[in-house]
C-alpha cells in the first residue's frame, strides 16, 4: 500500500504526488516496488535491505538519498499477542520524504493521529525523522507497559500454582525484552550518529524535540532493562521454589518408604520361623503384628517431628 499524505494542520492524505508530501508505504508488492523504483527513484539495494527483518539502525547515503533505518516495535500474532521489532526505512532527497515497511505499523497511525491533535504545520525533514524516533520510543513504551501488567499476572498465577503454561509466557516475554533492548540501544547509537552530522552540516532542528527523542529513548531503555531485570529474577525465584517443592515431595516419598519399610522386615525375618499352627491368631504372631505397628509408628512419628511427612 502506498499512502501520499500532506502535512495541513497534521498529515492529510492526499492524491497528489508532489515532492513536499509523505510517501507512506506499507507491505508494498511487485507493483508498488516497481513504482518506488522507476518513478521515485529509490535504489533498489535498500529497497532489498529494508525486506531483511534483522537489518541494523544505520544511516548511508547514495547520490542525493539519505538512507535511514530505525527498528520500531510490532505485534506478533503468532506468538499470544507478544512483541518484536522490525527495520522502518526513511529516505530523504530534498524534500521529498519516503517511509518503508514490510509490516503495518500502529506508529504510523498513532504518528498520524499526534500530528492531526498538535496541527503540525509543513515541517522539515529533519524534523520528521526526530519524530519517527521519537513515536518509535512512545510505542516501546506503550508496548512495555502491556508486558508489565502481563508479568503481574503471571505472577499472580503463579503464586497460586505453578504451571508450564505461565513459566513459558515468561520466557516469550524474556524474548520480547531481549529484542526491545537491543533495538532501543541500536536506536541510540543512531540518533547519536544523526546529531554527529546535524553538527557537521550545521543543519538547525527543533531542540526540545531533540530533547524530547533523547529523554524517551533513555526512558524506554530504562524500562525495558528494569522489566528484564525483575523478570529473571521472578524465574530464579520460582525456579528455587520449583526445586524446593520438588525436595519435599521427594523428602515424603523417602519417608513414607522408610516407614513401610518396618513391618516389611518384620514380615521377612519372623514369615519363615513361626511355628505353624491351625489357629495362626498365636501370641507369638500377635505380638510380631503389635512390633510392627509399634515401630511404624514411632517412624511416623519421628518424620513428622522432622517436618517430612
Amino acid at each position: 500500500m502506498i499512502q501520499y499524505l500532506i502535512c495541513n494542520k497534521g498529515f492529510q492524505e492526499t492524491q497528489e504526488r508532489t515532492d513536499d508530501v509523505w510517501v507512506n508505504v506499507i507491505k508494498p508488492n511487485h507493483q508498488e516496488i516497481a513504482i518506488l523504483k522507476n518513478e521515485f527513484g529509490v535504489p533498489a539495494s535498500f529497497m532489498d535491505d529494508i525486506k531483511d527483518n534483522h537489518e541494523r539502525p544505520r544511516i548511508e547515503y547514495d547520490g542525493d538519498w539519505r538512507m535511514i533505518i530505525i527498528r520500531v516495535p510490532v505485534k506478533r500474532k503468532k506468538d499470544n499477542g507478544f512483541f518484536g521489532t522490525v527495520p522502518l526505512g526513511i529516505l530523504t532527497s530534498g524534500k521529498k520524504f519516503i517511509t518503508i515497511c514490510h509490516r503495518s505499523l500502529e506508529m504510523i497511525d498513532d504518528l498520524i493521529a499526534f500530528s492531526q491533535r498538535k496541527s503540525f504545520q509543513e515541517k522539515k525533514t529533519n524534523d520528521l525523522i526526530l519524530h519517527f524516533m521519537l513515536s518509535s520510543s512512545v510505542s516501546f513504551m506503550k508496548y512495555l507497559e502491556f508486558l508489565n501488567i502481563k508479568i503481574d499476572d503471571i505472577e499472580t498465577q503463579l503464586q497460586r500454582s505453578i504451571r508450564n503454561e505461565e513459566l513459558l509466557e515468561m520466557m516469550r516475554i524474556e524474548h520480547t525484552l531481549v529484542h526491545f533492548i537491543t533495538s532501543l540501544q541500536s536506536n541510540e547509537l543512531l540518533l547519536r550518529k544523526f546529531k554527529t552530522i546535524l553538527r557537521k552540516t550545521q543543519t538547525s532542528v527543533d531542540d526540545d524535540l531533540l530533547e524530547d527523542v533523547e529523554v524517551e529513548l533513555q526512558q524506554a531503555q530504562a524500562t525495558a532493562k528494569l522489566y528484564s531485570d525483575i523478570l529473571a529474577g521472578m524465574m530464579d525465584a520460582f525456579a528455587a521454589i520449583i526445586s524446593n517443592n520438588v525436595n519435599g515431595i521427594m523428602k515424603r516419598l523417602t519417608a513414607f518408604s522408610i516407614v513401610l519399610m518396618f513391618p516389611t522386615l518384620v514380615a521377612s525375618y519372623f514369615g519363615m520361623n513361626l511355628q505353624r499352627e491351625d489357629h495362626i491368631w498365636t501370641a507369638e504372631f500377635s505380638l510380631i503384628i503389635a512390633a510392627s505397628v509399634l515401630i511404624s509408628l514411632v517412624g511416623v512419628w519421628f518424620f513428622r517431628k522432622k517436618k517430612w511427612m
